[in-house]
């Protein structure tokens, strides 16, 4: 991988976030987002773009903030095997 495809680790753990249903985030996929866990545009020097997430429920969502996910942009656990 190259510093440009890359995702920089924001946290070692899960962004608790409050999501409203129906409402449009967009996940930071790079890491490198002064906003974490959403996209400030600091990807634009990388490949990586950001993650488009609609809330299905109100209510608190677990987003990644390792940036390793196998569920972009919800947290699976993967920052436990960092």
């Amino acid at each position: 991988m190259t510093e440009k495809s890359e995702a920089r680790i924001a946290q070692k753990g899960p962004f608790a976030v409050e999501v409203e249903a129906g409402k449009a985030y967009f996940w930071c996929a790079c890491g490198r987002s002064a906003n974490q866990p959403f996209c400030d545009g600091s990807h634009e020097v990388t490949d990586l773009r950001p993650v488009r997430y609609v809330a299905e429920k109100t209510g608190k969502a677990f987003f990644c903030g390792c940036k390793q996910t196998g569920n972009k942009p919800l947290c699976d656990g993967t920052h436990n095997g960092l």
